[in-house]
Formats: C-alpha cells, sequence, structure tokens
C-alpha cells in the first residue's frame, strides 16, 4: 500500500451520494483511492485496512443515528471521522462532532475544495488531538511517579518519629509528665493522620495510572460490616453518636475483596461520624433490591449535616473538600471518595449520594452477588445439555510454621495461578477463594469429568505447584477429589434449573468440607 496515497472509506449506501462524492474526490486530489461500503457491518470489517479518513453516512440500513458513529469510534478510534448529513440531520451531525466526529457536511451542497479542505482538517485534527493525549498521559505518568517517589520517601522519618513518640509514651526512656504525654499525644495523632494522608496519595497515584488491583474473593458482606463497625464503634461513643447495622437475613455472598471492600466501609462509615453531631446516629443497611437481583445494596446513612446539591456533584472526585465544612472535620486530603468509587468500579458496582442539606446523607455502593450458577453454566453444559459427571477437586495449603516462611500470600497466590493454568478452560472451573485470606487457604476446582480420569489433573496440579521455590519448606500441599452425586430427574426440569441443581450440590459439598476443616482446627486448639 502506498503510503502517499490518502485511503478514504466511504460509508455511505445512497449509490448517488456515494457516486458523487467519489467524483468530488478525485476532482480534489488525484492521489486518493477510495472504497466504498453500504453497511456499518461491512464498513466495520474494512477498518482493519486502516483508512487514512472515513467519510460517514449516519443513517444506514443496519444501524442509525449516533449510534452509527459510536460503533465507528470504539472500533477505529484513531481515525478522524467526517459526518456526511442529510438536510436534516445537522442537529444530529453535530452532536457526532460533539462526541467525537472531526467535521460534517451536508450532501449536495459541497464541492471538491470544501470536501478537501474538510478531510485535511479532519486529518491534522485528529495528529493534534493525539499529540495532545498523549502529552496528558505522559504528564499524568511524571506527577503520579513524582507522587509516589514523595509518598514514599516522607513514609521513612515519619515511621521513625512513631516509634520514638511511642517510645517515649511507654516511658522506656524514663518518666514524663501527664502534661508531656498529653502533647506526646497529640503529635502522635498528627503522625498518624500523615501517615493516613500518604497512604491515600500512593491509592490514588495506583487508581490514576491503572494499577489499583482487587482480588475478588467468596465473601459475607455482613461479615465485613461488623467488622467495619466494631473498628469505628470507640470513635463513635467518644462522640455519643450511635453506631447500627441493619442486614437482611436473606443476603447473598458477594464476589468481592474483602480488603478493599472494608476500606470503602471504613471510609463511609469515618465520614459519616465525622460530620455527624453529638447524639447523632449512623446506620449501615445491606440488602437486595427487586429490580436488580445480581447486586447487594450497602448503604450508610447518618443524621449529620447534609451535602447540598452542588457538591453532590463533586465529592467523588479527586482532591475534593467541602468548602462549607468546619476545619476540624478536614482530616485528610479529600481521597477517601475518590478511592472508594475507583475500588467500587473495580467490582463492576456503583457508588452514589444521596442528601439534602440539614437532613443527613445517605452513601450507597454495590457489588455483585456471587453466583455460582452463572460461573458453572459455560462449562458444565455441551451442546445444550449437562455434562455425564462432575468433580470437586480441593486444594489445600497449609503453613508449615505461624506466622508463615516468608511472603505467605505471595506463595499462595503463585500456587492459585498455576492451578488456574492447569484446568481445561472449556470444561473446569476454578472457583474463587471463599472467605478472608487466613493462614492456611482452599481453593476448590469443579471439574467435569470422573473420579477415574480426575487422577490426571490432581497429579498435574500437584507437580506444577511443587515446582514454586520453597513450596514444600512454607507449606504442606494437600489435594482431595470429591464426586458430585448425580441429581435425580426431574421431568420437564430446564437446563437453567439442571444447572442451578448442581450449584446447589457443588455448594453442600464445599460447605461440608469446609465445616470438617473447622472442626479439625478447633480440636487441634483445645490439645
Amino acid at each position: 500500500m502506498n503510503k502517499n496515497v490518502t485511503q478514504v472509506l466511504l460509508i455511505e449506501d445512497n449509490p448517488g451520494d456515494a457516486d458523487l462524492t467519489r467524483l468530488r474526490l478525485i476532482e480534489a486530489n488525484a492521489d486518493v483511492e477510495v472504497k466504498c461500503v453500504d453497511r456499518l457491518s461491512d464498513g466495520l470489517a474494512c477498518l482493519a485496512e486502516k483508512p487514512t479518513v472515513i467519510l460517514l453516512d449516519l443513517n444506514l440500513p443496519d444501524s442509525r443515528g449516533a449510534a452509527t458513529f459510536r460503533s465507528i469510534l470504539d472500533k477505529a478510534p484513531g481515525v478522524p471521522v467526517v459526518i456526511l448529513s442529510g438536510q436534516d440531520d445537522e442537529v444530529l451531525a453535530t452532536k457526532a462532532v460533539h462526541q467525537g466526529a472531526q467535521d460534517y457536511l451536508v450532501k449536495g451542497s459541497f464541492d471538491a475544495k470544501d470536501l478537501d479542505r474538510a478531510m485535511r482538517y479532519a486529518v491534522g485534527r485528529q495528529a493534534l488531538w493525539r499529540a495532545l493525549e498523549m502529552a496528558q498521559k505522559q504528564q499524568l505518568e511524571f506527577k503520579n511517579q513524582f507522587l509516589s517517589h514523595v509518598s514514599h520517601e516522607l513514609r521513612t522519618p515519619l515511621t521513625c518519629i512513631h516509634q520514638y513518640i511511642t517510645l517515649l509514651l511507654d516511658g522506656l526512656a524514663g518518666p514524663v509528665t501527664p502534661e508531656q504525654s498529653d502533647h506526646l499525644k497529640t503529635v502522635l495523632k498528627s503522625v498518624n493522620q500523615l501517615h493516613a494522608m500518604i497512604r491515600d496519595l500512593l491509592e490514588a497515584t495506583r487508581a490514576d495510572s491503572g494499577k489499583l488491583r482487587i482480588e475478588p474473593r467468596c465473601i459475607s458482606m455482613r461479615d465485613l460490616i461488623q467488622q467495619a463497625v466494631t473498628m469505628l464503634r470507640p470513635t463513635a461513643e467518644a462522640k455519643k453518636i450511635g453506631l447500627e447495622i441493619a442486614v437482611d437475613q436473606r443476603l447473598p455472598l458477594v464476589h468481592a475483596d474483602p480488603d478493599r471492600t472494608l476500606e470503602v466501609l471504613i471510609n463511609l462509615l469515618d465520614n459519616a461520624i465525622k460530620f455527624t453531631p453529638e447524639a447523632g446516629s449512623v446506620v449501615v443497611k445491606a440488602c437486595l433490591a427487586e429490580a436488580d437481583p445480581d447486586s447487594v445494596y450497602t448503604s450508610v446513612t447518618d443524621t449529620g449535616c447534609g451535602i447540598d446539591a452542588e457538591a453532590k456533584n463533586l465529592i467523588f472526585e479527586r482532591l475534593y473538600q467541602d468548602p462549607n465544612a468546619s476545619d476540624n472535620s478536614r482530616s485528610g486530603l479529600g481521597l477517601g471518595l475518590f478511592i472508594s468509587r475507583e475500588i467500587v468500579r473495580l467490582h463492576g458496582g456503583r457508588i452514589w449520594a444521596s442528601s439534602e442539606p440539614g437532613n443527613g446523607s445517605t452513601f450507597t455502593f454495590t457489588l455483585p452477588v456471587y453466583s455460582l450458577a452463572k460461573l458453572l453454566a459455560p462449562v458444565v453444559t455441551y451442546e445444550n445439555r449437562m455434562r455425564p459427571s462432575f468433580v470437586l477437586v480441593r486444594v489445600d495449603l497449609t503453613p508449615l510454621s505461624n506466622p508463615p516462611l516468608g511472603n505467605w500470600k505471595e506463595t499462595w497466590q503463585q500456587c492459585l495461578e498455576i492451578l488456574r493454568r492447569c484446568v481445561y478452560l472449556d470444561k473446569d472451573v476454578v472457583l474463587p477463594p471463599m472467605g478472608t485470606s487466613g493462614v492456611s487457604e482452599t481453593f476448590f476446582v469443579v471439574a467435569a469429568t470422573d473420579l477415574q480420569r480426575s487422577g490426571i489433573m490432581t497429579k498435574r496440579i500437584r507437580e506444577q505447584m511443587e515446582r514454586i521455590a520453597d513450596v514444600n519448606v512454607k507449606c504442606t500441599l494437600t489435594i482431595s477429589t470429591t464426586a458430585i452425586e448425580p441429581a435425580t430427574e426431574q421431568a420437564g426440569a430446564s437446563l437453567e434449573q439442571e444447572v442451578q441443581d448442581l450449584a446447589n450440590r457443588v455448594t453442600q459439598a464445599i460447605m461440608a468440607g469446609m465445616e470438617r476443616k473447622q472442626s479439625v482446627a478447633r480440636t487441634s486448639d483445645k490439645s
């Protein structure tokens, strides 16, 4: 392909308009190659040839209106687009320009010079936009690197200050008077506040650069809420604020990162307590919504000062702090809600606030329900029928010492990654880890095989995991298999019902196994 030739992709379904546009292109520029298609689907297929510019009619046989341009933009965001608009579609064409098209021309009212100028300007604008975008990305990367470096450098002296203050407060450097103790406690409080600010800066930097990570597990929202409330109850009691929990007893498990979710809960609860006056109340609720059965809704409601309409649109932005807030409530950098929003977004959820000045606030976020049936459905069925047999493979990693040797989290994460590589993606499912991360880890695989053939899989898993450096020195590896008994055939049962029945039986097998493990742990603790 000659790089000096302008490659034009013309997507136009009217033969007369297409011929006229092609004629104008030839009149305007001899070094032009035109490819014309009359459907959006054909135009999308031609994008692989990397045209120089696209001339696009918005109303086509297989797509109409702004959706036509958005389809092109999603598939080829770097290719300049000039809209070819009918006389009565100028409003729509203008909207497309606001969404990212470079220009538009009204059919039948442009000549060769107009078309040539529009294409040249479109290519120029696109190049300028890409250069600007690149510069912004470099600037953001530099800023994030700077903040990350400064934050890390600040941690060392702050840790030293913290250690020496606690040493003085504990009387290890000699007796201190009550007045000196009060002063030291004030300094320690400020040091802890600085530590929190630095942590938030690092988290916000990771969020901006796309390095914020989550490790979803199958967890109980009820347990996390109880943990967060227990942690913040002393703070609430110090202000004489009531702290209550209202959780629906039918609440299902969620698929979420327990540490990150706890971080969101603590941010919301801390803010609620901070902005609620003495004798007020804060309530944490968790429930299902009929309109959205695939999500668990968690909300934190306070009886505080509320948020005005302008602030409500800004509170989740980076570094935002309410200008009307009292100085003693500004203990951070305004990053908590920004980080919370990014964490919830990574889970595929939403977070929002509802409030009126003087009437308190409610912050609500959603997390996905853990649905074993949906997870199993793509692999336990074949040709619209259930596979004949299933086995539950269980992998236990138990550290040889407490605390474990080395970086235990890194060890079990390596084992989990190897486990995912040892299964057949079309017939086996590695289930999300259960509960919060603890001293030992247990992973489960639902395999579409029988007990006799499952030995090949377990042998492969053991051989691969034992190749990890020092894994046998750090922990014991136990692999066991359990056959999932076939369900009793029910006349008229749908495939969806059969998958749900399998999910129920897998859940029962997992819960029975986990209960036996906890029972053994309790027995060993007593001995």
